[in-house]
């Protein structure tokens, strides 16, 4: 999954982060009551081809216990696919391709034509919940958590022909798409600390979603990479 430059980064910084680990052994002194984190994201859903670079991705949470936080997520990313008949249901498929037929046979289209209509999307995601770390190296946290919450999703198709136009106009007559979804998954990652007070994140999600199910056939699994710094303030909870 780490193949792309974004994701290449979020990987190094997660392995580098790791990798402290084996020269990093003893109990953390301080561990705030608070933190919050604020980074880069990467929303990537491979089955629909559509991977959203430019993301920004923001935590805040409590620690209640040295093992336990409890906060709240979101995440934002921009990106464009082609909504391909492959991704809609059979029946809606077989109308769209007996329509495409119909303008080859009329010399409307090429013979050689399949329909791929560029289509730009904007996605949010908001979660909240508990998250477990593991404390038992002098820098470096590592994380597991749920990922449970909600899906955001805005899509405009932008039609390059007279048969694409038509389509979009059937699918989708204000010219977007607007959707909310449930997700479900789970994410992880490591914080570095740099400072008592300062650290670095780099964490991974892997979650289920569909939107769009009234023209999509499938759901998806999309994959969340993000990095950036981590604040830690409040009184010391490892005390």
């Amino acid at each position: 999954m780490c193949t792309t430059f974004p994701r290449l980064l979020v990987c190094a910084a997660l392995a580098a982060l790791l990798s402290f680990s084996v020269i990093s052994k003893a109990q953390q002194n301080y561990i705030g009551r608070y933190d919050a984190y604020a980074g880069f994201a990467v929303i990537d859903s491979p089955m629909l081809g559509l991977d959203e670079h430019d993301g920004f991705h923001a935590q805040a949470g409590i620690n209640p216990r040295r093992w336990l936080s409890i906060g709240g997520d979101y995440s934002e990313g921009t990106g464009s696919q082609l909504l391909t008949t492959n991704l809609l249901p059979a029946a809606l498929q077989a109308q769209i391709n007996a329509a495409q037929a119909q303008f080859i046979a009329a010399g409307f289209l090429p013979a050689n034509y399949h329909l791929a209509v560029p289509t730009d999307a904007a996605t949010q995601t908001f979660a909240f919940g508990p998250q477990l770390a593991f404390r038992r190296l002098s820098r470096l946290t590592l994380f597991l958590r749920p990922s449970l919450g909600a899906l955001r999703e805005r899509a405009v198709p932008h039609p390059a022909d007279a048969f694409q136009t038509i389509i979009v106009g059937q699918l989708a007559p204000a010219g977007f798409k607007l959707d909310w979804t449930g997700f479900y998954g789970v994410g992880g990652g490591a914080d570095y600390s740099i400072s008592r007070h300062f650290g670095i994140r780099a964490q991974m999600d892997a979650v289920y979603n569909h939107p769009f199910n009234d023209i999509l056939a499938n759901g998806r699994w999309t994959f969340r990479y993000s990095v950036g710094p981590s604040f830690h303030f409040g009184r010391n909870m490892a005390k």
